[in-house]
């Protein structure tokens, strides 16, 4: 519709929109969302070193990881549908508040010199699963809280944001810990308050409007995701492909471990691949928006495919720390492109009603079978050694790569307009232009 007519009878033009950087809202929810991200962070890297150090049992960390972990299994589909029916924003509040009470009390209980396996096991579990709802629910919002020409951009920060949390949050952690052993839990605890001010100091709504209540039917709604996924044919192929990918970086992560033990190196070595291999992911984050603006998300996974079969066999070439520090660090950094294109085209073609389910579906698909990964690449590891592992890993992404060539729907995915987003307005949706105010009520 074209607004007032000037003097000549021509509308006028639309005001510009503001930039990125200039929205309250989305800056609020970046922070603190960021904050609680880096705080999650910090406990993930302690629970081990205080159940070892402090506990004096691996056996016991090896069961607090896994009481962190169980939730993506066992809650990610659900905390879809209720990401789908409940109020985001309020969603956010109850799992900061979750995590808040949760981290409060490890802090409090070893400052009293207690540690007790199954408080330690509850917090993981309840940690865990405020996280997925809390990512399923941000990663929903952001469209409904920036103009739809910054998508792209929102998200390829989100990106850079995780990553920078997950390269800072292993050495801070363990420095934290060296201070007090209950500090890394009261940090967490303070990121969880940080994270919940800005959410009640965010003014636009976080989801379109909504139909009146109807019944809940979790197997249904969830099914109605895996349905809608299931019609998409790019989304379909990709995921598939990314999941084989996901795989293949499991196993050739833990031959990078053999190969730096068996040329007598440390794990401060490890350490060190790992944080130029975060620099680099930090880097394509921060630039992803560039390649999903200018080319086609098939272009985008087809190329950085490419990148990955021409990286992967160099790992087997050499033990030197510098060259396998510069591999690791490209495919982050082509990695963290991928993350950008995939949430942007699956965040731009999914409708708002059904962000939550559409992203848990597809995050368990791709992200689910990793852990086969692992147990393959043990497997593999100990009966051919690392060289042949890792050809072996090679030769499965260049398979990947031709299949991602011959896949109609991979090779032929269009790039989808600002425009043609499809997502329903409200009052403060994503229709509206980034930074403008609001007076909704949460």
């Amino acid at each position: 519709m074209s607004g007032v007519g000037g003097p000549d009878g021509a509308p006028l033009p639309r005001p510009p929109v503001p930039p990125l950087r200039r929205n309250r809202d989305f800056l609020l929810l970046w922070l603190g969302a960021g904050v609680s991200v880096l705080g999650d962070r910090v406990a993930t890297v302690a629970f081990p070193l205080l159940m070892v150090w402090y506990g004096g049992s691996t056996t016991d960390a090896g069961l607090v990881g896994f009481a962190g972990l169980l939730p993506m299994l066992l809650l990610q589909l659900p905390a879809g549908v209720v990401v789908d029916r409940l109020d985001r924003r309020r969603t956010m509040i109850v799992c900061d508040l979750a995590g808040l009470l949760a981290m409060a009390s490890v802090a409090v209980a070893l400052a009293c010199g207690a540690l007790w396996l199954p408080h330690m096991l509850a917090v993981a579990f309840v940690e865990g699963t405020a996280a997925i709802f809390y990512r399923l629910s941000e990663r929903a919002a952001v469209r409904n809280v920036v103009h739809e020409s910054h998508l792209s951009a929102a998200l390829s920060q989100n990106e850079a944001r995780a990553r920078a949390a997950a390269l800072f949050g292993q050495p801070l952690g363990s420095s934290l810990y060296g201070v007090a052993k209950w500090f890394p839990f009261l940090f967490a605890a303070a990121s969880h308050v940080v994270a919940l001010a800005g959410l009640l100091m965010i003014r636009k709504k976080f989801q379109a409007e909504r139909a009146a209540d109807t019944p809940w039917r979790l197997r249904a709604e969830v099914a109605e995701g895996f349905g809608w996924l299931w019609g998409q044919p790019f989304l379909r192929a990709a995921i598939s492909l990314v999941a084989v990918t996901n795989i293949l970086f499991q196993a050739l992560s833990l031959a990078l471990v053999l190969i730096i033990k068996e040329s007598g190196g440390s794990p401060a070595t490890i350490g060190l691949i790992g944080l130029v291999s975060g620099i680099g992911g930090i880097a394509g984050a921060l630039t992803g928006s560039r390649f999903v603006q200018r080319l086609n998300p098939g272009t985008v996974m087809i190329a950085i495919f490419a990148v990955w079969a021409a990286l992967m066999p160099l790992v087997a070439l050499t033990s030197q720390v510098l060259p396998l520090a510069a591999v690791f660090a490209g495919t982050s950094f082509a990695g963290a492109i991928l993350n950008v294109m995939a949430g942007v085209y699956q965040v731009r073609t999914t409708p708002d009603h059904m962000q939550g389910r559409v992203g848990a579906v597809a995050g368990l698909l791709s992200s689910g079978a990793s852990s086969l990964g692992a147990l393959a690449g043990g497997f593999a590891l100990t009966a051919v050694g690392s060289t042949t592992t890792v050809l072996g890993v090679a030769a499965v992404m260049l398979a990947t790569l031709v299949a991602a060539v011959l896949i109609p729907a991979v090779r032929g995915a269009r790039r989808v307009p600002d425009q043609d987003v499809p997502a329903g307005k409200s009052g403060e949706g994503a229709a509206e232009p980034a930074g403008s105010s609001s007076d909704s009520a949460r």
